[in-house]
């Protein structure tokens, strides 16, 4: 009998350590934000808690992209109007960080435009990203499976074509 007490004793003793650290994880977007940088890039930037400390987090920046690329001269200018190339997709950045040990993790990815694929300039013309928008934009913990959708297009003209 006494055996029995004290392995119910053990289970309820091991049992109140674990349930409340259980019970404390439960993550969640604090703020979620975009921008474009001065390249055309979408930073992402977001505050998340409720992680438990000291945990690895994998996280998934993603949005729709337009990009148009550009052939300019010397000058400044576009000379040719078909001389200028405009890509769609999807686009991504991850990374991996940590809680530490308040179990939040503020962070920011940045996000490329899409690639100008095999498009050149000629000769004495240099390529620049004329223009770039993001639509859809998100960020997931893809460890917990949270998504957080950020709301709006973020749009940059670089050059007029």
């Amino acid at each position: 009998m006494r055996r029995v007490a004290l392995a119910i004793a053990l289970t309820l003793f091991v049992t109140s350590l674990v349930v409340p650290a259980a019970l404390a994880a439960n993550p969640h977007f604090i703020n979620a934000s975009a921008n474009l940088d001065q390249n055309g890039n979408l930073v992402v930037s977001w505050k998340e808690a409720g992680l438990g400390d000291n945990q690895l987090i994998d996280y998934t920046a993603s949005a729709d992209a337009t990009a148009t690329y550009a052939c300019i001269n010397g000058g400044g200018k576009h000379p040719q109007a078909t001389n200028k190339e405009t890509v769609s997709g999807p686009v991504s950045a991850s990374g991996t960080f940590s809680s530490g040990k308040n179990g939040q993790i503020t962070a920011s990815l940045t996000v490329p435009p899409p690639d100008k694929g095999d498009f050149s300039c000629p000769p004495g013309q240099r390529l620049v990203l004329a223009s770039v928008s993001y639509t859809n934009v998100s960020i997931t913990d893809t460890t917990n499976g949270i998504t957080e959708p950020i709301p709006g297009t973020f749009s940059k003209t670089f050059f007029e074509v």
